[in-house]
């Protein structure tokens, strides 16, 4: 019985050991802002990395000036050619405004922010145009893919000789 109630105490232990540092992120660092006004609606528009680069991760926030209560919206990126639209939803680290959580812009070049927000006061819609995306950072993609497979190509390669040394003859 004392095992057993040991062993259920440290699963709990253990539980909440290993859940507290999932609760533990840092919330999101706003370190650029812009303003759009998007009908009756001004709209800070925030980033968490600035500049902006292509393929690299951020956190986008937007945020109404009289709050998200009672509104709705849809967000378009594009870069020249239009793309659909994604509905806005509460960031899910900074629960107070509508927001985008590790979201990356495929690549370089002006893009334009479109909203189109329903609320209150009506249906609004506003552009954030000419947003510059940089060079993606560090090397090309292909380099990183090849350098990051030479490890997995030293395991196969370490498998198949220990596969071959182990074998019986027939």
């Amino acid at each position: 019985m004392r095992k057993t109630a040991l062993c259920l105490l440290s699963a709990i232990l253990l539980l909440f050991g290993l859940a507290a540092p999932a609760s533990a992120y840092e919330p999101v660092n706003i370190v650029h802002t812009e303003k759009v006004q998007a009908g009756p609606y001004n709209v800070t528009v925030g980033f968490s990395t600035w500049p902006l680069k292509a393929m690299q991760s951020l956190d986008f926030t937007f945020a109404p000036d009289d709050g998200i209560t009672g509104k709705a919206g849809v967000v378009m990126l594009s870069l020249g050619e239009e793309r659909e639209g994604e509905r806005l939803a509460r960031h899910p680290r900074k629960r107070e405004v509508w927001g985008l959580d590790v979201y990356s812009l495929p690549e370089p070049g002006d893009w334009t922010m479109r909203f189109d927000i329903e609320g209150p006061a009506g249906t609004g819609t506003g552009e954030l145009r000419n947003l510059k995306v940089m060079e993606q950072p560090g090397p090309p993609l292909g380099l990183s893919w090849a350098i990051s497979t030479i490890p997995l190509f030293g395991l196969v390669a370490l498998i198949v000789i220990a596969w071959r040394r182990t074998r019986r003859p027939v």
